[in-house]
């Protein structure tokens, strides 16, 4: 009984035992199998799975180009920042309250970011942080929060030339102004590589490049940043004193067309997103359309003279002090009786140029000052630049000419008059307005004859300089001056003009005897000090225009305090030619 119970226990003991050995070859039979399967059948799988965890295509980003003024100062420069943003999927949710603590934002409005977006890949959490800040947001090892480098644009010279260079958006986009006009050649266009991360979204290996990021291109601007800080001091000064509710200053270089500054009252800064307000940014010199008052009166003395029936000696009878137009009587401040052309100009007389302009043919006035550029927009590209209005003289009537030659039922921007005033100062050459550093002078196109264009800039000396002249707070010490007074009642709401608000505006260009610098200076309803244009705006373009004329080291054309030889405001002895007037 006991042998056969040994030979059992033997028996099950064997059975046991080959069941065991049977169980572990089967073991690594199945474990040999599994390893070739992966290293040889599923290797592709495998791969492309751990690429997908760990391998990244990481972005290279490609800062914007520098703008710069025309002697290489710095205007707009890119900045390195570095964004937050996370995989929602891989993000834990009871993390929330350690990121945005973390980050200082509201946890309840992250909380709701978070949560309504858990099908995606890809959630910012915060844009433009500095990289020291960022870097301990990562420091943090939350999974699935990363941060990217990216660029922020910087204004050095902050409110003094944001309203030419604009903004861009949070993506390094220009928005406003020159940073939009070139986009196309300041962005940079950005990179790929592919990495490999660890759990942590750290970069642990370059694996390879999949595109070089392209860095935006270098733009030099015409303005002279010296310049564009005195135009900027002076209008915001002139603004504050006379109580203005806005201005524009723009000064061009004659010679070349560029403009060398350009400023706006209000003034914004482009480096505070909280100032980003349409009302506050829009460049009004560019975009805001004006009726410009008797700064427009040259123009119509520069057509009187290129159609042969006036010149400097030509006299204009202005008695009895008014006239009457249809049902309108144009009238003067006080009876000048015959006075030259430059006294016309000088003491800004209305019935003197209602009475010139009628005898002129309608359409010898609108095609010099079609030639001179109002109507259409200028050459310099700055976005929403505004052409003004000037109808066609077909649609003209003789209430409208006698109106438009004291500068109503006409409107310009500020650009417009600048280099309608560059063209006269270039002796009758219309040179391209550009924002962009011109290294030779631009040939340019003839608008107005040679003599046409020198007569008119001696008639204008006689704003600035005669005795009792409109102008003669523009005056620059050194420097002969040529230009205009324009006062201009506002467009009321409800139509007509409202008689207790003003546009005060001066142009001109400067020194007379070989005109350098054009300007024009345009304060909104001044309300200390006077409101008309040689009492508001005068001064400032004699501040600008002179400060200008010493930075550029201009040569002076008369000394200091010497008399100056100006047209009498009287009729001269024969020969005299008197136009046939109305």
């Amino acid at each position: 009984m006991k042998a056969r119970n040994a030979r059992d226990a033997s028996a099950s003991f064997r059975w046991r035992s080959y069941l065991l050995v049977g169980l572990l070859v089967c073991g690594a039979l199945a474990l040999v199998w599994r390893a070739v399967d992966l290293q040889l059948v599923d290797h592709s799988f495998l791969a492309k799975e751990g690429n997908n965890r760990f391998s990244r295509v990481a972005v290279i980003a490609a800062h914007r180009g520098t703008i710069t003024d025309r002697y290489g100062e710095p205007l707009a420069v890119s900045t390195p920042v570095d964004s937050v943003w996370l995989n929602p999927r891989e993000f834990p949710l009871d993390q929330i309250p350690r990121l945005a603590g973390a980050l200082r934002i509201d946890r309840p409005e992250l909380t709701r970011r978070v949560t309504s977006n858990l099908d995606r890949d890809f959630l910012y959490v915060a844009r433009g942080r500095q990289p020291a800040e960022a870097a301990q947001i990562k420091a943090l090892g939350i999974p699935g929060v990363y941060t990217s480098r990216e660029y922020r644009r910087y204004y050095p010279a902050g409110e003094v030339a944001g309203h030419i260079l604009g903004f861009t958006n949070v993506d390094d986009a220009g928005q406003e102004g020159l940073e939009l006009a070139f986009d196309h050649w300041l962005a940079g266009e950005n990179g790929e590589k592919r990495v490999i991360q660890d759990r942590y979204g750290r970069i642990v290996q370059d694996v390879e490049s999949i595109r070089p990021a392209r860095p935006g291109r270098d733009l030099v601007l015409s303005v002279d940043l010296r310049i564009q800080y005195l135009a900027y001091r002076e209008l915001k000064a002139a603004v504050r004193d006379t109580h203005a509710k806005s201005g524009s200053v723009v000064v061009l270089d004659i010679s070349t067309g560029e403009v060398l500054a350009m400023v706006n009252q209000p003034a914004f800064n482009p480096n505070d997103r909280d100032q980003f307000v349409a009302n506050t940014y829009r460049n009004r010199a560019a975009t805001d359309i004006l009726e410009p008052g008797s700064s427009i009166k040259p123009f119509f003395v520069a057509a009187g003279i290129a159609s042969g029936k006036y010149d400097d000696r030509s006299i204009i009878d202005t008695s009895p002090g008014f006239f009457k137009v249809g049902a309108k009587i144009e009238e003067d401040e006080h009876n000048l009786g015959p006075v030259n052309l430059a006294t016309i100009l000088a003491k800004s007389s209305n019935v003197g140029m209602a009475r010139l302009a009628l005898s002129l043919e309608p359409e010898r006035i609108w095609s010099t000052l079609e030639r001179l550029g109002f109507g259409q927009v200028t050459t310099s590209g700055f976005p929403g630049e505004s052409a003004g209005m000037f109808t066609h003289y077909s649609q003209w009537r003789p209430i409208t000419i006698a109106t438009m030659s004291h500068g109503y039922n006409i409107s310009v921007t500020p650009l417009q008059l600048a280099h309608a005033y560059a063209s006269v100062g270039a002796f009758g050459i219309s040179r391209p307005v550009t924002f962009l550093r011109v290294d030779s002078p631009p040939a340019g196109h003839r608008v107005l004859d040679d003599h046409v264009c020198r007569e008119l800039l001696t008639m204008l000396k006689a704003v600035v300089a005669m005795e009792g002249a409109t102008g003669w707070r523009a005056a620059i010490p050194g420097y002969q001056v040529s230009g205009k007074t324009g006062t201009a009642e506002k467009t009321a709401a409800g139509g007509g003009y409202n008689t207790d608000h003003f546009n005060a505006v001066f142009g001109g260009v400067a020194p007379s005897t070989d005109p350098r610098l054009a300007a024009v200076v345009v304060l909104e309803d001044p309300t200390v000090g006077g409101h008309q244009g040689g009492q508001a705006s005068a001064p400032v373009f004699s501040a600008v225009v002179g400060g200008a004329l010493r930075l550029l080291a201009v040569a002076p054309d008369k000394p200091i305090n010497a008399p100056e030889e100006i047209p009498s405001s009287s009729p001269r002895t024969p020969p005299v030619r008197t136009a046939a007037l109305p």
